[in-house]
């Protein structure tokens, strides 16, 4: 896949976060994707299969709606493409605890999705929230 292909690929994969899957993440994510999320809400690093990146998408879903992503900038170098992005959401149901506020917050973040064979096999997400 040549590199401005893999960024759109890319792109597009990040919206089936922000779509709240309504395109299947299968269409787009190695059936042994590995996701790296850091910090993840526990703290530290975690490391997700698809299954569980689904979930933690659903959860997501609960939580906020009316999500819309930016995309800063993008680079692609052989199997790896880094995204620098901001998503931005209103807190429309309870979140780790915390009762909705029904205001909008923003991450802003790198992502950086490694391709095998014309899907992404894993990726490296690192982002901060602002309220």
């Amino acid at each position: 896949m040549a590199p401005d292909d893999q960024k759109k690929f890319s792109r597009r994969a990040f919206e089936v976060w922000v779509s709240g899957n309504t395109v299947k993440p299968e269409e787009f994510f190695a059936e042994n994707y590995v996701n790296h999320q850091e910090p993840s809400v526990e703290g530290g690093v975690k490391a997700l299969n698809l299954a569980q990146w689904k979930e933690l998408n659903s959860g997501y879903h609960k939580s906020f709606s009316n999500s819309k992503a930016t995309y800063f900038r993008q680079l692609a170098e052989n199997d790896l493409v880094a995204t620098h992005w901001q998503l931005a959401a209103t807190q429309s149901g309870e979140y780790l605890g915390l009762a909705p506020t029904n205001k909008e917050t923003a991450w802003t973040g790198v992502q950086i999705d490694r391709f095998d064979n014309g899907k992404i096999a894993e990726s490296w997400v690192n982002g901060t929230c602002s309220a």
